[in-house]
């Protein structure tokens, strides 16, 4: 019968697989000959390999006077109800002559938690994971690590058909991580990270993308110089990370953070280029700054910041002579009352020649301004002289006209 989720069977005998390998990992190989283990809170056992059936035995504890509270002695074994952690030691048998018959060492703790898992990837070719356990077992600890790749091929399918399943390969040098090599950008996985102890096993299915866990190196080879003649710049560079693919359809961007040594709060800047310029440094005050990375498209999450590299931009030669100066004119009044709260920007040529500017600006607008109320001003006056002209031509034309009728009766007058 069909299993009613799909690919479920397929998971079923991922998980059996490893959890057979797991049982398998258990009885043997947890400690030195003559260890029995056992759970914290439940009865345990401790039988007398030696001792002939029905014959009476003694049990004694190694550095103690007495058996713990509540023990028992049944049919030549010892039993130890709800054992503690202080119960563990070493415990052993004698006969009615005190002849040692058998000797255990007893360890005590608890099952496996699920264990917590997180992944990452330093580029799109590789993934690693990392585990820690969520119970203190108190108990020797293995871990079984597996992947199975959930998107395949036709061609995978058709080669396994319940995926393709692979170890997470641990490295002894590096306790609770495993890598998993050759990985694929478009791929997804789903990885088993199963916690092995001598009283049994727990187990923790991760399902990850590359394109969420990607998470760069920082970027390496962090220089940054000063500019000549340049008081407020600085040129920073830097590398790719020697682990991320060199891979031109795989790209990354950076962002840069800086700050004067005396300052706690950072400036940022993003960029897709290896280089920057800093145009708002602090002339004569040496700066801090560091650089990140994250994939171009923004996958995944940014790397952690560089390594902190340091430089100062060089002082302005008029600004170190008017300093001086300064300094020079207010030495014995310094000497006398020394500033309690001293200011650590230096003068800036630069803001004076911007005021200057300014005012030179606001002299030639209102220049202008004037200008043009004059030539409004006299255009106006222009036109009221022009209208009063107008105005006493038609008063002269009537007076010549009456002098004009009146001559012809004075002619005739005479």
């Amino acid at each position: 019968m069909r299993s009613p989720i799909p690919g479920l069977g397929r998971v079923m005998v991922f998980l059996a697989a490893a959890l057979a390998s797991a049982s398998l990992a258990v009885p043997e190989g947890w400690g030195e000959e003559g260890v029995q283990y056992g759970q914290v809170g439940t009865d345990v056992t401790l039988s007398c390999t030696g001792a002939h059936a029905g014959s009476p035995v003694q049990w004694r504890r190694a550095g103690a006077a007495a058996l713990p509270e509540g023990s028992a002695i049944q049919q030549g074994s010892l039993v130890l109800p709800r054992a503690s952690l202080a119960t563990a030691g070493t415990y052993s048998c004698h006969d009615e002559d005190s002849g040692l018959l058998h000797a255990v060492s007893l360890r005590l703790g608890y099952l496996p938690g699920v264990p917590f898992v997180s992944c990452r990837a330093s580029d799109y070719e590789n993934f690693s994971c990392s585990w820690t356990s969520s119970v203190e077992t108190f108990l020797p600890t293995r871990y079984i690590t597996t992947y199975r790749k959930k998107s395949l091929t036709g061609e995978e399918k058709r080669r396994n058909k319940n995926g393709h399943v692979g170890p997470c390969l641990q490295d002894l040098s590096r306790p609770g991580t495993c890598t998993v090599h050759g990985s694929e950008f478009w791929s997804s996985y789903r990885l088993n990270i199963t916690e092995v102890n001598p009283l049994g096993s727990s187990f923790r299915l991760l399902d990850i993308t590359m394109q969420a866990i990607i998470k760069p190196d920082p970027p390496e080879g962090l220089v940054v110089e000063p500019i000549p003649l340049a008081p407020r710049r600085l040129h920073v560079s830097w590398k790719y990370p020697s682990s991320w693919p060199k891979e031109p359809h795989f790209q990354l961007r950076f962002r840069l953070q800086y700050r004067p040594i005396i300052h706690r709060s950072w400036s940022v800047v993003e960029t897709v280029n290896l280089s920057e310029v800093i145009t708002d440094a602090f002339a004569g005050l040496e700066h801090v700054v560091q650089v990140s990375a994250k994939d171009f498209l923004d996958a995944g999450n940014w790397s952690e910041w560089s390594a902190e590299a340091r430089a100062t931009p060089v002082r302005d030669p008029a600004t170190m002579a008017s300093e001086e100066t300064t300094t020079n004119a207010s030495l014995e009044s310094l000497a006398e009352e020394p500033s309690q709260a001293p200011n650590p920007e230096p003068i800036n040529r630069s803001d004076t020649l911007e005021k200057m500017a300014i005012l030179v600006s606001l002299g030639i607008f209102a220049f202008f301004i004037l200008a043009a109320v004059l030539v409004v001003t006299i255009l106006i006056w222009l036109r009221v002289r022009k209208h009063s002209k107008d105005e006493t031509k038609p008063h002269n034309f009537l007076v010549a006209a009456t002098h004009l009728k009146a001559l012809p009766s004075e002619s005739r007058c005479g």
